[in-house]
């Protein structure tokens, strides 16, 4: 991971959040195709950024291609995210490669979207991860809490 380089996720990498969409709905097994990310809207809005709502992200890369992608969107009320707290929360999403996970990638780039929401004096993040997911460890390490009351959507908040 020498050559591995960091850069802001842009709205050109929409096909690659796509892309990390479909592989983070089918984290336990084959359920949903890009078909369904592209047209069901409650998977199609976590593939575009929109940098004027104030989105934000990051994209882990080698001269292979990328290998990560973190992103930390804000929705309206009317248009959630499955992990969606309040329209000042931002929801993020983190996929790293498979042939690269346990490498501290996603937590690096986990760090560093703490880091920018500090940096952008938000209150914090939240997420949602299913039941059984190994990545809902990694949140909690980082200080991901579950949401009382929300516990069957998979609701974890960090706050800043």
């Amino acid at each position: 991971m020498r050559d591995l380089a960091v850069r802001p996720l842009a709205t050109t990498d929409d096909p690659l959040l796509a892309a990390a969409t479909l592989e983070n709905l089918n984290w336990s097994g084959h359920r949903f195709t890009m078909d369904d990310v592209q047209e069901r809207p409650e998977f199609r809005h976590y593939t575009q950024l929109v940098l004027k709502r104030g989105d934000f992200g990051l994209v882990a890369e080698d001269a292979g291609g990328s290998l990560a992608v973190a992103s930390a969107m804000f929705f309206p009320a009317d248009d959630p995210g499955y992990g969606f707290l309040d329209e000042s929360t931002p929801e993020i999403s983190l996929w790293v490669r498979e042939d690269f996970r346990g490498r501290g990638m996603g937590r690096l780039l986990l760090r560093r979207l703490q880091q920018e929401t500090a940096t952008r004096r938000l209150s914090g993040l939240s997420l949602s991860v299913e039941a059984g997911n190994y990545a809902k460890r990694l949140y909690a390490s980082e200080g991901f809490r579950q949401v009382i009351g929300r516990e069957q959507d998979g609701l974890m908040t960090w706050a800043y």
